[in-house]
């Protein structure tokens, strides 16, 4: 963490992962998913809707990860397990927008998180043009894993509390714009 300031430190399934300090087009496509999530309701009276949110995982002593943006239940703060990482119980939707490392959000995080049994995994695949809908979590992985190119429309799990439709398109473009 001394030796790179400002990248995200994880533990999965016991590896301590570094990822290297989001760039425009990431933040963007967060923006853009975040206005979605508050245009549906989501961060109201049952569910917050949040970046930045530490997840305790099951896999390790010590393992921990820290998804782009969650919906989480709102009474969050019950769950506090320890160094901010909450009880993965709270999660309703963890999203991961792809960067330099898309091989940990495409291999380790989809393991992690449905060990964790969070019910619905959003990743927003920008290396190669796809957003992936992983649901119905299982030892290894999600049951349910569907992937969606642009021209297509998501409408995601009512499990998170609304309905929320995305484009996969407009989702994609705001990943790859150039600034």
């Amino acid at each position: 963490m001394d030796r790179l300031p400002g990248w995200r430190v994880e533990i999965i399934g016991g590896v301590l992962t570094v990822t290297p300090i989001p760039d425009a087009s990431h933040a963007v496509t967060l923006t853009d998913l975040m206005r979605r999530f508050l245009a549906a309701g989501l961060h109201e009276q049952a569910t917050e809707v949040a970046w930045g949110v530490g997840v305790w995982l099951p896999t390790g002593p010590e393992d921990f990860a820290i998804p782009d943006l969650v919906v989480v239940d709102a009474d969050i703060d019950e769950h506090l397990i320890e160094n901010s990482c909450y009880d993965p119980v709270a999660f309703r939707l963890v999203l991961e927008v792809t960067s330099s490392n898309y091989n940990n959000d495409l291999r380790n995080k989809v393991a992690a998180y449905a060990e964790a049994k969070i019910p619905v995994y959003l990743i927003v695949n920008r290396k190669h043009g796809r957003v992936h809908v992983l649901t119905d979590p299982v030892a290894g992985g999600y049951d349910t894993h569907r992937v969606h190119a642009p021209g297509e429309q998501i409408t995601l799990p009512d499990s998170i509390g609304a309905e929320v439709t995305l484009d996969v398109a407009e989702l994609l473009a705001a990943g790859q714009r150039k600034g």
